[in-house]
């Protein structure tokens, strides 16, 4: 098979889909696949006209592309050739479509911050592209049939040909505007890497005012904010080896028109940007701000009444009843998701990264991990590491 896929390479939402094909390939398919990688910047310069003639000419089996929506995309067939459309402006109904259950992801993140104590809820992302506008109407469905849709802001986006390029103060003063703390959902990691620095620039707190979580959990970008991106994970690699199936049965069978391939949200990847309870509590608050500031360093419930002066009595029992957790438990609960973070982000041999939560007792912290987690540290870094690189 010969295919051209066309994607922003720079970002991982295509490799991992790529990386997908290639395991449908290396399973499933006689001869390996020869993949055109082809970037999105080539319909700037190049006409629908101009891409068909280019596909025709590579011999080309397969295309996957995201269309634009005036693309007579049709016409692929008519030359032998399987298309197929990766959501960017609207759906298209002559050929399939790789999409995602964009309800179901925005319906997930309303969740979490609900759950988390939030009151106060924004979506940052565009109008008018089916993938934004489907996880906004998830996230403001979730509010609605909790009595929260009152409560619900929203920052739009005009450009979609200008990812990074942005109003600042136009931000940053919608972000002021916002009540606090405040839970926002990003229509991608790009967006929500844009509203975090323009947090930073106006030295509005994350997540003690605002909390963010982005989609797609592109673990580079996630992992180079400040603080770090919580992202929704996406099937992308499931998306990629279901689509090349797909399409070579497609190709095998011209009578066979195929299906939408939908990826499915896998969960929330919670990093610092999203990662605390909220409470109307306001030294239970501060009590988690310091816990939620402080995940790597080996701090005692004594800390913490250090910091928000009370019996011990006091706050165990209004902590609980806040979180559902002792103060104990969600020092513990803090520490272990920092070190699945770093057991996935960082090459660091367990015992290094004990070191670095200054932890020098590195069974002691693997007990603890593994009774939260289900799994050894090692384990862990095995079983999610492997499913990333699937």
């Amino acid at each position: 098979m010969r295919l051209i896929f066309m994607g922003d390479f720079s970002e991982q939402f295509p490799n991992r889909i790529l990386r997908g094909i290639r395991k449908y390939s290396q399973e499933e398919a006689d001869e390996p696949w020869v993949v055109c990688t082809m970037p999105s910047s080539y319909r700037e310069t190049h006409s629908f006209e101009d891409f068909l003639a280019w596909a025709h000419k590579w011999r080309a089996n397969i295309v996957l592309a995201p269309f634009n929506p005036d693309d007579r995309v049709e016409k692929f067939r008519e030359n032998g050739i399987v298309a197929i459309s990766m959501d960017h402006i609207r759906p298209f109904s002559q050929i399939p479509s790789l999409t995602a259950d964009y309800h179901r992801t925005g319906e997930m993140v309303a969740t979490r911050f609900v759950a988390s104590g939030y009151r106060n809820f924004a979506f940052f992302g565009y109008h008018g592209v089916v993938w934004s506008d489907g996880r906004r109407k998830g996230f403001v469905d979730y509010l609605a049939s909790q009595g929260l849709k009152d409560n619900f802001e929203e920052g739009v986006r005009i450009r979609t040909d200008a990812l990074w390029s942005y109003d600042e103060a136009k931000l940053g003063y919608w972000l002021l505007s916002l009540p606090k703390p405040v839970g926002i959902m990003a229509c991608d990691d790009t967006q929500a890497n844009i509203l975090l620095e323009c947090c930073n620039t106006f030295e509005i707190a994350v997540p003690g005012e605002i909390a963010v979580i982005g989609v797609d959990n592109d673990d580079v970008r996630c992992t180079m904010t400040r603080p770090q991106l919580s992202s929704v994970d996406v099937d992308m690699e499931g998306g990629g080896y279901a689509v090349a199936s797909m399409a070579a049965r497609m190709v095998e069978d011209p009578s066979y028109k195929g299906e939408n391939i939908v990826m499915q949200p896998l969960g929330i990847v919670t990093r610092q940007s999203s990662g605390i309870v909220v409470t109307g509590d306001r030294s239970v608050q501060e009590a988690i701000r310091f816990i939620a500031e402080n995940p790597r360093r080996k701090i005692q419930v004594s800390d913490v009444l250090s910091h928000v002066p009370m019996s011990r009595r006091s706050l165990e029992q209004r902590f609980l009843k806040a979180t559902g957790l002792s103060v104990y438990e969600f020092i513990t609960k803090v520490r272990m998701d920092t070190f699945a973070e770093l057991l996935l982000t960082t090459s660091d041999t367990v015992s290094q990264i004990a070191a670095l939560m200054d932890e020098p007792d590195t069974k002691s912290i693997s007990r603890r991990f593994a009774a939260i987690k289900g799994c050894t540290p090692k384990e862990y870094r095995r079983k999610y590491l492997r499913k990333m690189g699937e």
